[in-house]
């Protein structure tokens, strides 16, 4: 049986908004700067439990958006059918597929978030995560995402193929 740990909230501390507005126009580099991290720490953290967030391996924040969990669930080895939309902690989007028709990927192949989080989906589901840095594309980054940073997901689950 799958377990989600709700998250204490007394480790959650601050009370900064997930999206720091001003993140984009810092004048600092973010391979080298505290301040960077922190904004990203702060967005984790801003993950109450009151509004529903539980804290999966890793890190990994989920909330359920639409659907009741109870549909047919992936397994890693399975293949995957979403549509989803990834934004930075300042809210600008860096992928989606929302425009456009699903997309299909090996769960085995994602960053790891990914492979924790929609096992917890069924068929129809919908979910927001916030992506811990080491849990999604770490301290290289990758394209237009920064090194070290915390990413926010919105995952629609269209349908699982089993891989051959």
């Amino acid at each position: 049986m799958k377990q989600i740990i709700v998250l204490a909230a007394a480790s959650l501390a601050l009370s900064t908004p997930a999206f720091a507005q001003d993140e984009a126009e810092q004048p600092f580099d973010v391979t080298q700067s505290a301040a960077w991290f922190n904004l990203q720490q702060a967005a984790l953290a801003s993950a109450q439990p009151a509004d529903g967030w539980y804290i999966l391996d890793g890190g990994v924040r989920f909330r359920r958006i639409a659907g009741d969990g109870t549909g047919p669930a992936p397994t890693v080895r399975d293949i995957v059918q979403v549509h989803y939309t990834g934004k930075l902690t300042n809210g600008e989007v860096f992928d989606s597929s929302e425009d456009g028709d699903p997309v299909t990927f090996p769960l085995s192949r994602l960053i790891r978030a990914w492979q924790v989080a929609i096992p917890y989906m069924g068929v129809g589901d919908r979910i927001e995560i916030i992506v811990p840095a080491d849990m999604g594309y770490g301290p290289r980054g990758a394209g237009p995402i920064p090194p070290a940073a915390t990413l926010f997901f919105e995952i629609e689950l269209i349908d699982i193929m089993i891989a051959p």
